[in-house]
């Protein structure tokens, strides 16, 4: 049996020290906004109380689904590094952007600077880049692209999406179990300037090509939706709170998940083991069953 953890949105805070220069233009409406709300929803103690659970839970391997930075500050791309560091060796956490990541022009570069061990493939390719580990081929595909302020969407493109499809029939034929990690979820009730512009071609790969399971982050919830693909079978598409929300806020509260994968190709098993803190601080288990198998 083979345990893929899946945390996500760890909004690290708090913001670092910044000029009145490095407010200009989206920056200073995602300062307002943390401000006013969001610093008030992520909280470094939580994350931490996540992340230590999760480490006791000793995990084969981490997948982390984007948004690591909040505002697109410099600072944020070393202390995403550090926090990186803290959660395990780059080859054992595989990461892909979100959208606070690619939050201005220039954070793709601080992005690929800072944190490229964790987003390349077994060899060296971005994205979308393979990393094999144990059963699993963990397949990460970036949604994250500069928007206007106010929006929050994303946006994988023609070219990820043909590379996908191609990688999806290659890792097939291996024998892999395929998990595809990206941002935006596929499926979605968020507002429109959240969405995933690209999500039904998106699904339309997924639909040709077939996955085992699809991992992202975004929306902040607990959610499973079931996408489709070839011969019938049903894809889980599974989102995860922020790894840092305060109990109590809009959004479910910090968690994370567990996969427990076992089988063979044709008859994979998938136990998914759902963890989150509570009002009294302490993590446990709030749901637990099969997503395959």
């Amino acid at each position: 049996m083979y345990t893929l953890a899946h945390l996500s949105d760890p909004h690290l805070s708090p913001l670092p020290r910044l000029s009145f220069l490095e407010l200009a233009g989206k920056r200073l409406t995602g300062w307002l906004n943390w401000q006013r709300k969001r610093r008030n929803v992520h909280d470094r103690a939580v994350l931490e109380t996540i992340v230590a659970d999760l480490h006791a839970q000793q995990p084969d391997h981490i997948a982390v689904t984007g948004d690591i930075a909040n505002i697109g500050l410099p600072a944020e791309y070393a202390n995403g590094r550090a926090w990186l560091d803290t959660v395990g060796a780059a080859r054992d956490i595989s990461f892909i952007p979100g959208n606070h990541d690619i939050y201005v022009s220039g954070c793709e570069a601080l992005a690929a600077r800072a944190w490229g061990a964790n987003m390349r493939g077994d060899d060296g390719e971005s994205f979308p880049y393979v990393r094999r580990r144990g059963p699993l081929a963990l397949i990460g595909v970036s949604s994250g692209v500069v928007t206007a302020p106010f929006m929050a969407t994303g946006e994988v493109g023609p070219t990820q999406l043909e590379k996908l499809g191609a990688l999806l029939d290659r890792l097939k034929g291996e024998k892999l179990f395929r998990v595809v990690m990206i941002h935006h979820p596929p499926v979605s009730a968020s507002a429109h300037h959240k969405r995933l512009i690209d999500a039904e071609a998106f699904k339309a790969v997924i639909a040709q090509h077939g996955a085992e399971l699809v991992l992202h982050g975004h929306d902040h919830v607990n959610m499973i939706n079931w996408l489709d693909a070839p011969d019938g079978r049903k894809v889980p598409a599974v989102g995860v709170p922020s790894a840092s929300a305060r109990p109590g806020m809009d959004h479910d509260a910090a968690g994370y998940n567990l996969y427990r994968i076992d089988g063979a190709p044709g008859a994979w098993t998938c136990e998914m083991v759902s963890r989150a803190i509570s009002a009294n601080g302490k993590v446990a288990e709030i749901k637990r069953g099969a997503l395959l198998g």
